[in-house]
């Protein structure tokens, strides 16, 4: 099976949040059962930084952290050549060590 992704590619997650001031880039907004907050999503830009010899992809977020996450998990999707133009600011660079770089966590938690 060919990898999808390879180090360096630019992707896209998304994360589910809550809090009563959704930020200006939350994306399907929904009020609360009760209306004391929100539940939303943001899209997250990310890069790949390494192939994991389990198969899963370590990410790199824009001020250096990481996250491990499965190549097919469906929060997780390539970024296309319009977001790669458009959002190109967004998408972390890649260096050999990221400044304020922290211990790799598991998305979602």
């Amino acid at each position: 099976m060919p990898q999808r992704y390879r180090v360096g590619d630019p992707v896209i997650f998304i994360v589910s949040k809550i809090s009563a001031q959704p930020g200006p880039r939350a994306q399907d907004v929904r009020p609360a059962p009760h209306g004391d907050t929100y539940n939303y999503i943001v899209e997250k830009y990310w890069r790949v930084r390494e192939l994991l010899p389990d198969g899963r992809l370590m990410l790199m977020t824009r001020r250096g952290k990481t996250h491990t996450v499965d190549p097919d998990d469906p929060r997780l999707r390539g970024a296309s050549w319009w977001e790669r133009w458009f959002a190109r600011n967004r998408f972390p660079a890649l260096t050999d060590s990221a400044p304020g770089e922290n211990q790799p966590t598991t998305a979602g938690s």
